[in-house]
């Protein structure tokens, strides 16, 4: 017997993004998310099941017992056949993958911690433009987001929170020197391409979901995402999705690479653009992009369906403009979104040509494991519908440490100055929308809640 969601819908009468950070500020839920895709918000709190892969075990909950083995091979198989024999029908899962899940799925070994984290929520909220669906396994928990949102609705006004400093000249020097030791590797054959990344620390403790509104009304981003999961706290506005799995099979990855910053001078702005649009060193770096994004698609799909759907177009992200392609495909019937998953995961946009090599000189290079930066953000769904964000763009905090990584793509042609630059433009996009945490601050302004109509699924 399958537990079924109990849902209400009520109209939304101001924005979705200032009723998910308004429930996200709620305190209703120790365990919480929040993913915005084209098709709307949603909002996610509670733990009906649960599967978290580290180095060594897979951990299994569901609906309050919990089992734990070695996984043997790649652990992949068994996220997704424990996802399958779930008693809960109409499941969405939300989570997040770390870099180093894909030298698992590669056959390396992987260093300790978290690798992938799925939650099925117990309640979950989707937002549009016109109205809120409430779906919750528990009633109470169903009213008591009802009430969170009147209540919040009393508070007409959000709280003046102090701007946080962050030096994003942090390690540059290292930088420049991992840059050109890279390119020296590339110039020796040893790869083609790498993404390099440094990273900044936060020294304020930071205001998560008001960093988060702040920031979302500053970018412009394919998705974007606010965490908190298992001693985990992130928030970020992908640039990216690294794969998109539709329920008739159509898959979808959007390579990004190249870029110039986006600074809000129009005549400015467009010579960066066309500066981008004839750089050979950018031109190059995408293409090659696109290429391996092209073979990826070809395992999972059928490889005459494969097609490029767009290529090097130009996408505002925040603070920068990137070179933009599309691959598109269609994977076989009876396929699992894993599949698509596996076959492209990590984006060679955050990785590198050829991937193995890539990540051994990003081992090298890099002082600190990535985690999430450069993993995804993951939603998967029980009618084999998957979307799949690259974590960039990104403010992460765990164990008391808070801080920002960002990466520019190396190759021969690469300049360490230009480089380094790069990670700043990127870095920007975060850095100005941190706001420090105070104490007994109210939440933002929300829509009372009116009459609404409720069902069971």
């Amino acid at each position: 017997m399958k537990a079924h969601y109990r849902t209400a819908v009520v109209e939304a009468t101001c924005e979705p993004l200032d009723i998910a950070v308004g429930l996200a500020s709620s305190g209703l839920f120790d365990t919480s998310a929040i993913y915005e895709a084209p098709d709307g918000w949603s909002i996610v709190g509670g733990v009906a099941a649960e599967v978290v892969v580290d180095s060594e075990s897979i951990r299994c909950t569901r609906l309050g017992a919990t089992h734990e083995e070695p996984w043997f091979g790649e652990p992949l198989t068994a996220v997704q056949n424990f996802l399958s024999d779930l008693p809960i029908a109409d499941w969405t899962a939300y989570g997040w993958c770390a870099f180093e899940l894909s030298h698992a799925i590669a056959g390396m070994t992987a260093k300790a911690g978290t690798l992938l984290h799925l939650v099925v929520p117990e309640t979950e909220i989707r937002l549009t433009q016109s109205r809120i669906v409430l779906r919750s396994l528990d009633g109470a928990a169903l009213a008591a987001v009802e009430n969170a949102l009147a209540r919040i609705a009393a508070d007409t006004a959000p709280a003046t929170r102090v701007p946080v400093q962050v030096d994003l000249e942090t390690g540059a020097d290292d930088y420049r020197r991992s840059v050109a030791s890279l390119v020296e590797e590339i110039s020796a054959g040893k790869l083609q391409k790498a993404i390099l990344s440094r990273e900044v620390p936060v020294e304020t403790e930071i205001d998560f979901p008001a960093s988060f509104r702040r920031g979302r009304r500053e970018n412009t981003p394919a998705r974007s995402f606010l965490l908190d999961m298992g001693g985990l706290r992130c928030f970020g506005f992908s640039p990216e999705t690294v794969i998109e799995v539709f329920a008739d099979g159509r898959v979808a990855s959007q390579p990004l690479a190249g870029t110039r910053a986006l600074t809000g001078d129009p005549d400015l702005d467009r010579k960066l653009r066309e500066d981008l649009l004839s750089d050979p060193k950018e031109l190059h770096e995408h293409a090659i992009s696109v290429k391996i994004a092209v073979d990826e698609l070809a395992g999972p799909c059928k490889p005459e369906s494969v097609v490029v759907e767009e290529y090097m177009s130009v996408k505002e992200r925040g603070s920068v403009q990137h070179l933009a392609s599309r691959v598109v495909g269609r994977m076989p019937e009876g396929a699992s979104p894993w599949d698509a998953f596996a076959a492209v995961f990590p984006a060679v946009t955050a990785s590198g040509v050829p991937k193995h090599a890539a990540y051994q000189v990003i081992r090298k290079h890099e002082q600190n494991p990535r985690g999430p930066y450069a993993g995804a953000v993951l939603k998967v769904a029980e009618d084999g519908t998957m979307d799949a964000a690259l974590v960039l763009r990104s403010v992460y905090a765990r164990g008391g440490r808070t801080w920002l990584r960002a990466g520019a793509g190396i190759v021969e042609q690469s300049w360490p100055d230009r480089e380094l630059e790069e990670t700043r433009e990127k870095l920007g996009s975060v850095a100005t929308s941190l706001l420090a945490c105070t104490k007994g601050v109210g939440t933002m302004a929300l829509g009372a809640a009116p009459a609404r109509t409720e069902s069971h699924h």
